[in-house]
């Protein structure tokens, strides 16, 4: 996704595109999974903490990120491809690593549908497998 896709996508979900939010954008695009705040603090490295927290704000509002809880250091970011203003309809599995404690997406295996009983409404699903990745595996044996 070329920095005119991801414009076109804050646009789309109603988030004007300042430098700032620019950068938190294409740091989530190309870090290649979840990140966590720590991370992108890391990875970013020109704008602090509460003006990152903002952005994050302003884009779970707008639908343009969704977190995930993936049991282990906190709450994880992830760019949301969706086209949708209030609905996420690029839901897929999640993976925690247990060694390294990376969170990676499955992009391939969508979220199977659940049937809530009468009453309930759901709002968000959050499908974590947790295990050891390929990598960490390779290591371990």
């Amino acid at each position: 996704m070329a920095e005119n896709d991801i414009i076109d996508l804050m646009m789309h979900h109603g988030v004007k595109p300042t430098a700032n939010r620019i950068l938190v954008a294409a740091t989530l695009r190309d870090g290649g999974r979840p990140m966590s705040m720590m991370e992108l603090e890391e990875a970013i490295g020109t704008i602090d903490k509460s003006g990152i927290s903002r952005t994050l704000a302003l884009f779970r509002e707008q639908h343009l990120v969704h977190t995930i809880q993936d049991g282990g250091d906190g709450v994880r970011y992830e760019l949301c491809h969706s086209h949708s203003d209030g609905h996420d309809d690029d839901a897929h599995v999640h993976f925690y690593c247990t060694r390294c404690r990376k969170t990676f997406c499955l992009e391939d295996i969508s979220i199977p549908d659940v049937e809530l009983p009468e009453g309930y409404g759901g709002e968000s699903v959050n499908y974590m497998v947790s295990g050891v990745c390929p990598e960490c595996r390779k290591h371990c044996n």
